[in-house]
């Protein structure tokens, strides 16, 4: 997550109760991510430090303008913490044909570890393991 933003500790103090993926085109975890699951969270450039429990999943597709508007209006506090939808957040999101909802509970610090994402690309966003031990180093 972009460290700048401060989203992995609005996780942790239950300001940010969902996260989202916008895309162009299906991408992970477009058909990865379900309830129950437990989801690893790390900052830019950090060790994995948070995880919560997937309390549910939502996918939209075929997005315009008019749809991500209301999405980002019905999301955006949850999402991101704040009433406030910044300029660079709605830059960010407008080319967007994909969006990903995934609802989060049971969040908890966790001692930090690195991760390995060889075989995942080393830019990738978003990893699907079946175990979280596989890719820790």
């Amino acid at each position: 997550m972009k460290k700048s933003w401060g989203l992995t500790q609005k996780i942790l103090k239950g300001e940010k109760t969902i996260e989202t993926r916008w895309y162009r085109r299906r991408a992970r975890p477009w058909d990865c991510v379900s309830k129950g699951d437990t989801v690893y969270f790390k900052d830019s450039g950090e060790s994995v430090s948070v995880k919560a429990v997937v309390a549910d999943v939502e996918q939209y597709e075929d997005l315009d303008e008019e749809k991500i508007s209301g999405l980002l209006e019905r999301y955006g506090e949850r999402d991101l913490g704040t009433t406030h939808i910044s300029d660079e957040i709605k830059d960010y999101v407008r080319h967007k044909r994909y969006l990903v909802v995934i609802h989060l509970k049971s969040v908890r610090k966790v001692k930090p570890f690195d991760i390995d994402k060889k075989g995942f690309g080393m830019m990738s966003a978003w990893l699907c393991v079946g175990d979280i031990d596989s890719v820790k180093t």
